[in-house]
């Protein structure tokens, strides 16, 4: 071993001197990076979730540019011009009544997105208050809120969309409400069974020991660790939704002629499938790509959010 040759002074100098850090070996210095972040990365990386997000981004656009896409009205009928198949004039042909077929999708993604979003959107909200209520206190009010939510679900969800349209009466407002209230029970469950896990927490314990207010504890604890489940949830139930929606229009229970929704279209266009498919084609194809598109980022952020599915 080779003993140090400096002198005493020059030792203990170097040890009661300031340590400068431009003096310090270099460290390697790591980055903290926020969950949000670092899960937006991973998302990515993901081309199921990045080609789903291109569609939606699609249909977005295609709804917000509508009016300056095409010169004409969705709702005027031109009856020279029915049933023309797809040409340079128009480009997804024309329907029974002449109406260009291209102005009606693009409108009708305005009508079909608002719809998924305003019925997602209170699903959640009631959907997620009431599992925090149950999944928190549990004890009769987690068995009263819990029954309801069987009960919701012991129905098929059309069926009973169905059953609340015919007692509100067939309009695009009650079938936005029937979609809601279907759906409130999932996240409720899903909520619900987040909070009791939760709830046994050593924190939640500590905050419940300190004296910490009920509200405090949810808000502060339990709703932001409860947050990624609920947001896959909403974007699946984006796509659920959509497809709800279209199903109560070809019904003739949602939107009500002439307002150009997906699935009244298809419901209008079935009896010309052999003399005119483009009519039917087109609603059908945007309902898919759409539900397909919604459905394809929720599978990826369930992998990204969802610590058990990382690798």
């Amino acid at each position: 071993m080779k003993l140090d040759e400096r002198k005493p002074e020059e030792i203990e100098q170097q040890i009661t001197s300031p340590v400068n850090r431009d003096d310090r070996p270099d460290v390697e210095q790591i980055e903290t990076v926020s969950p949000w972040r670092d899960a937006w990365r991973r998302l990515r990386k993901n081309r199921f979730a990045m080609a789903g997000m291109i569609i939606i981004l699609f249909f977005l656009i295609l709804a917000l540019i509508a009016p300056l896409l095409t010169s004409y009205s969705y709702y005027e009928q031109n009856l020279a011009n029915r049933l023309l198949p797809p040409s340079g004039e128009h480009w997804m042909g024309t329907d029974d009544l002449g109406r260009d077929i291209l102005t009606r999708i693009a409108y009708g993604a305005r009508v079909s997105l608002q719809v998924g979003f305003f019925a997602v959107i209170g699903a959640l909200v009631f959907g997620t208050f009431l599992g925090i209520i149950a999944g928190y206190f549990g004890r009769w009010v987690d068995m009263i809120i819990s029954r309801i939510f069987d009960i919701l679900l012991a129905f098929p969800s059309i069926l009973l969309a169905i059953a609340i349209v015919a007692i509100l009466g067939a309009s695009l407002q009650n079938a936005l409400i029937a979609i809601a209230i279907i759906n409130i029970p999932i996240f409720g469950r899903i909520v619900r069974s987040r909070v009791i896990s939760l709830r046994a927490e050593e924190y939640i314990m500590a905050a419940k020991a300190q004296g910490m207010k009920n509200g405090r504890i949810i808000f502060h604890h339990i709703l932001p660790n409860s947050i990624t489940p609920i947001i896959v949830q909403a974007t699946l139930g984006f796509g659920t939704a959509i497809l709800e929606a279209a199903a109560l229009g070809f019904l003739g229970l949602g939107a009500q002629p002439p307002t150009p929704e997906w699935g009244q279209m298809l419901a209008s266009s079935r009896e010309f499938i052999q003399l005119a498919p483009w009519t039917l084609i087109m609603p059908g194809v945007s309902i898919m790509l759409v539900v397909l598109g919604f459905n394809l980022v929720g599978d990826g952020l369930r992998d990204v959010l969802d610590p058990k599915m990382r690798n």
